[in-house]
């Protein structure tokens, strides 16, 4: 593995969490008005705080039919309450659930040498049902499905359900990063990875170009070169925007009207690759930006930074924001290895 590689894996791996803990404290606001008078221009790592004015907590539920399904433990006294902040017990520089799970995932490659997907699910299982792993008000709906079947005696590699939210391409960066150089087993490990809590086409059409993305730009190529060829082939649907024209109008108009600032990745995707396309130099930049247009800005923003930091390389975010992180980033050991056992 060269220099310039491994440079551009921790690269990816730093902005996948930066982004997400960037905008956790302001994650799911949709009245931007909202965000301002609270956090105002949010560009350093903060603590959240209630009430949180958008939040939707108190019409989620979940409601396991034995033990093996339990996973809010001691949070599942705040759903259904009206202001609760999702993130409500994260500190500054903290990363989500969905985060947190990406670094087991990091873990379960550097132990196995590669992608064991028993081994994952053993990690997720025991993480997810044990009580005090993690502080996180907040569990997404895959989470919520994936144990509700396996509460029902499903086999955990199947206790997966449709799904479509940004979220879910999160743990496909650790993947396409550790077999960076097998581009053939970088996308059908990646793959394989996301169907167990996210299957279904439009994820597989989401990964698919975050994948191609991902691995052209470990191998060296500029990322302003790696999206200009994904829109000439037009390869995948969801390069079908005209993303040059959009360039010249403001963030959020293009973010908010053109596309949703919502989950799904019909247009969270396009909006990760438009602020990719525009402050391709700037990831700084990028990821303020993406924070302060609310929706699911923690979603989308590790998407972004992980472009990024594939792009450019870790020492291109801000050194606080690096050293900021209540956790490092995850590393992967020896990615060249690509030897799976399963």
């Amino acid at each position: 593995m060269t220099n310039e590689l491994t440079y551009k894996l921790n690269g990816a791996l730093a902005g996948l969490c930066i982004g997400d803990a960037l905008a956790m404290p302001v994650h799911w606001y949709y009245n931007r008005q909202s965000l301002e008078n609270d956090y105002g221009l949010v560009s350093d790592y903060l603590k959240p705080f209630n009430p949180h004015p958008d939040s939707i907590l108190w019409r989620s539920s979940y409601k396991t039919t034995n033990a093996r399904g339990e996973i809010l433990h001691d949070q599942a006294r705040y759903w259904g309450q009206k202001g609760i902040h999702y993130h409500q017990f994260l500190e500054a520089g903290e990363n989500t659930l969905n985060i947190k799970i990406c670094r087991l995932l990091v873990d379960s490659l550097n132990q196995n040498q590669g992608h064991h997907v028993d081994d994952y699910l053993n990690k997720y299982i025991r993480f997810m049902t044990t009580p005090n792993s993690h502080h996180d008000t907040y569990i997404e709906e895959c989470h919520r499905n994936f144990f509700a079947n396996y509460a029902n005696g499903v086999e955990p590699r199947k206790c997966g359900t449709i799904e479509k939210h940004i979220g879910g391409l999160a743990g496909i960066v650790p993947v396409v990063a550790y077999y960076a150089d097998e581009p053939i087993k970088a996308r059908e490990k990646a793959l394989a990875h996301l169907a167990l809590t996210h299957p279904g086409k439009k994820m597989e059409t989401a990964a698919l170009l975050i994948i191609d993305i991902l691995l052209k730009l470990f191998a060296g190529l500029p990322i302003l070169n790696v999206i200009a060829e994904k829109l000439e082939l037009q390869d995948n649907p969801l390069m079908g925007h005209p993303y040059k024209k959009l360039l010249d109008q403001p963030d959020h108009i293009v973010i908010g009207q053109r596309f949703s600032t919502a989950c799904y990745v019909e247009d969270a995707v396009p909006a990760v690759i438009y602020l990719a396309l525009k402050y391709h130099h700037d990831p700084e930049k990028a990821l303020v930006v993406n924070t302060n247009l609310g929706g699911d800005n923690a979603g989308r923003g590790a998407v972004l930074g992980a472009l990024l930091g594939a792009a450019h390389g870790i020492k291109k975010f801000p050194a606080r924001w690096i050293s900021g992180l209540k956790e490092p980033p995850p590393e992967l050991l020896d990615p060249t290895i690509g030897m799976s056992s399963d």
